[in-house]
């Protein structure tokens, strides 16, 4: 009995270990035998988010006709819900700001394959505004001023928070945390309209946000001065999750590829993140980003 017993453990044993190890056999895959039904495609509001869903339907339906299979745009509250979404595989096509694409590689491992060009190039830069009879004129009148409420879009955007950040420590800000009032709004649109409606003393936005609510604001212009701007950052990036088959890695880049030749793809891609053409992108093309990440490392990990 004890030896029947003791056989039929050992087969259960052998039973389990095989199957654990056809398990891990499949996860640790880089995703060539994975069968894709359906892609999504990941975005964070650049604008108020039911704008953004809208204008990103004609991309779906394009991109679902290119590939051949169903592709679903979600629109995500944030940069950190998008690196997430990537990092759980809820999210296989993302647009991700600089920093983004940084920290999802770190923690979402993801492979970056297109970047955008606006304005015939491939980097932009970061801007910072006030109201236009501020008496706040430049940078430097941000670093020796204390208490003045600072107006951004995500602290994991590049343009809104982080590069400027990065700028205003070198500056000589100790502590950021203390030295400005934080206010995170949730959109470039809305730093700018947050000096509008006098909630704030300085903005950080891209170059230059003011024009997206220009059309509701026409005199944005004459209300809002710029007063400085960061070094030039790298431009956007279409990233994916690194266990996609390689074969569809390929077919997705040459499928976004093809619209620089596509009028009305290109006009889609501009109303929806302003992109003017697209390039191929490497990795080492966002070592700036990774030097000015590693200052935030800690404090974007909590």
């Amino acid at each position: 009995m004890k030896k029947t017993l003791f056989s039929l453990v050992m087969v259960l044993m052998l039973v389990a270990l095989t199957a654990c190890g056809g398990k891990e056999k499949n996860e640790s895959s880089n995703g060539n035998d994975e069968e894709i039904k359906e892609l999504t495609l990941g975005f964070i509001p650049s604008q108020e988010a039911d704008k953004i869903a809208d204008t990103v339907e004609p991309l779906e339906e394009k991109l679902s006709e290119e590939l051949g299979i169903p592709v679903k745009a979600e629109v995500m509250i944030d940069f950190v819900g998008l690196v997430e979404g990537m990092r759980t595989g809820k999210i296989d096509i993302g647009f991700l700001n600089p920093f983004g694409y940084v920290q999802a590689e770190d923690r979402a491992d993801v492979d970056v394959l297109l970047k955008a060009i606006r304005n015939g190039g491939d980097s932009y830069v970061a801007q910072y505004v006030v109201p236009a009879d501020s008496e706040i004129n430049s940078i430097e009148d941000l670093v020796n001023t204390e208490g003045l409420v600072w107006a951004y879009a995500d602290t994991l955007s590049t343009s809104g928070y982080l590069f400027p950040a990065s700028q205003l420590m070198d500056m000589g800000v100790e502590d950021l945390s203390t030295h400005f009032q934080h206010s995170v709004v949730g959109g470039h649109d809305n730093a700018i309209l947050s000096l509008l409606d006098g909630q704030a003393d300085f903005a950080t936005t891209f170059d230059d946000a003011r024009d997206t609510v220009e059309g509701d604001y026409p005199t944005v212009k004459e209300d809002l001065k710029v007063i400085g701007h960061t070094d030039p950052i790298p431009n956007d990036t279409l990233s994916v999750r690194s266990d996609l088959p390689d074969e569809w890695k390929q077919k997705i880049k040459d499928a976004f590829l093809a619209f620089n030749d596509d009028e009305e793809m290109m006009a889609i891609m501009n109303d929806v993140y302003t992109w003017d053409g697209i390039a191929e992108a490497k990795p080492e093309d966002y070592d700036i980003v990774r030097e000015v990440y590693s200052k935030f490392e800690d404090e974007l990990s909590e």
